[in-house]
């Protein structure tokens, strides 16, 4: 475990010029302040840096705005993209007065969550495996004023470009639509970009396990990673995104984590395989239904009847319910299975019961990792300890069953309005041991409110193709 003290010496030895106060806000944006690496010693570890947090969104009003960053020293990795040599530190935001993680900081709350699992008896430690997928353009534009609106995406590889010429030429290796699944390249025409990403995740400490296209046609592409602990591998998928945006800009490209940019294509989820251990042994493996233990079960149980308060959180945005359809990979049917992808919980096939565990599969990229996983984890725990059931597992395909079965299972919401009304109705169990508060709750709702009425209010172009000549 990396101290203070290693920080300073690090800083020495890597002539590091200066370093990086990273730190997440409610909506999961990263930010930072820059400072002199001179005048970082370990008494500024342990002090931190102030910043005034009544300038992010959904944080501190102006009367009380100033908050501290203490950094993490853990988590130095240098920074790959500036010219100047930089350190990089995650940080944790604390109210001045007392020390103590903010309340509204995701990071200070994954804190929570871990030592709320402790706490509980349940277990000891949480282990969590998203697999974020992306989308890398060649350009993008768009606009909403009151002249109009209009969105265009601009990509090489896309099967629209079939019909186009590139510098004079079009030589034809592209993947059809739906047919973008781990082909070779040429056809694959991100294989060295992924490649060179994945380098530098490994070099700022991600450990990387496999790359590949996607099944979207235009850009779809994944790099899957290995799984941590509950705040590490939150911290680590900031960095994912972070590597990802960064090479796609140096390759003069253009890298987004929206679930659906693209319409008549694959979506872009982010599937979370999570297990909770105790005193070293998985909690998840056992002889029951997939290998799974009867904790595993009621895990499952409380993912599914906590899912529609839980889709506020993981999937948080207008645009992710524009993936979560029927027919495009996106697991709408609240059910689990062994292996079955149409469900939203799959127990993936595993040889080893050391690595037994479940993935939800409705959570998308554009989810705050720290939030998301956080609240996984308390809806899992909740299943847990009111022992809710699952049911019987769904083993047949989702998408195509008779009228009555499918009226008979339960579905994520259809809109980020109706996430919103669940979180409201169903959030006690994510307040337990002070994990989430209502304070914070309230907060994030009144954000996404914010988004729900720009949106509403937006002429879009479909209703003019819908209405403009009746």
């Amino acid at each position: 475990m990396s101290t203070p003290e290693n920080v300073v010496q690090m800083i020495a030895e890597r002539e590091v010029a200066f370093v990086d106060f990273r730190f997440t806000d409610t909506l999961g944006r990263e930010h930072h302040l820059t400072v002199p690496a001179g005048l970082v010693d370990e008494d500024r570890m342990e002090s931190g840096v102030a910043f005034d947090g009544s300038s992010l969104p959904g944080w501190k009003g102006i009367e009380a705005s100033d908050m501290i960053l203490i950094p993490d020293a853990g988590t130095a990795r240098l920074d790959p993209f500036r010219e100047e040599t930089t350190l990089i530190l995650t940080c944790d935001v604390v109210e001045p007065s007392d020390l103590k993680g903010y309340d509204r900081d995701p990071r200070s709350l994954a804190r929570r969550a871990e030592a709320y699992l402790k706490s509980s008896g349940l277990g000891d430690t949480a282990y969590f495996g998203p697999e974020p997928e992306f989308f890398v353009f060649d350009g993008v534009s768009w606009n909403a004023d009151m002249s109009g609106s209009f969105v265009k995406i601009s990509s090489d590889e896309a099967a629209w470009s079939n019909a186009s010429e590139s510098n004079g030429n079009n030589l034809g290796y592209r993947p059809a639509v739906k047919g973008g699944y781990v082909p070779v390249p040429p056809i694959d025409s991100f294989a060295d970009m992924r490649s060179e990403m994945c380098l530098l995740m490994e070099q700022m400490g991600v450990p990387v396990e496999v790359h590949h296209h996607e099944v979207a046609n235009c850009g779809q592409l994944e790099i899957g990673t290995r799984f941590s602990t509950l705040v590490q591998r939150a911290d680590w998928t900031q960095i994912m995104k972070y590597v990802i945006r960064n090479v796609a800009h140096v390759y003069g490209k253009t890298a987004t984590f929206m679930p659906k940019p693209v319409v008549g294509d694959n979506g872009s989820g982010m599937h979370v395989h999570q297990s909770i251990w105790k005193d070293g042994q998985n909690l998840f493996a056992g002889n029951g239904y997939g290998g799974l233990s009867e904790f595993a079960l009621y895990y499952i149980g409380g993912i599914i009847h906590h899912a529609r308060a839980l889709n506020a959180l993981t999937n948080p945005g207008t645009n992710s319910y524009k993936r979560l359809v029927p027919h495009y990979e996106a697991p709408v049917k609240l059910a689990y299975s062994a292996r079955n992808r149409s469900a939203s919980i799959r127990i993936p096939y595993v040889s080893n019961p050391k690595a037994r565990r479940v993935e939800a599969r409705f959570p998308d990229p554009l989810a705050n990792p720290y939030l998301a996983f956080s609240a996984l984890m308390m809806a899992g725990l909740d299943g847990v300890q009111n022992k809710i059931h699952p049911g019987d597992p769904a083993d047949k395909n989702l998408y195509d069953l008779p009228p009555e079965e499918d009226a008979k299972i339960p579905t994520v919401c259809s809109s980020l309005e109706q996430a919103l009304e669940a979180l409201d109705r169903d959030r006690e169990f994510l307040t337990r041991g002070g994990v989430f508060s209502n304070d914070l709750l309230d907060a994030y709702l009144d954000l996404k409110a914010n988004e729900l009425d720009r949106l509403r209010v937006t002429p879009h172009p479909v209703e003019f193709d819908l209405y403009y000549t009746l």
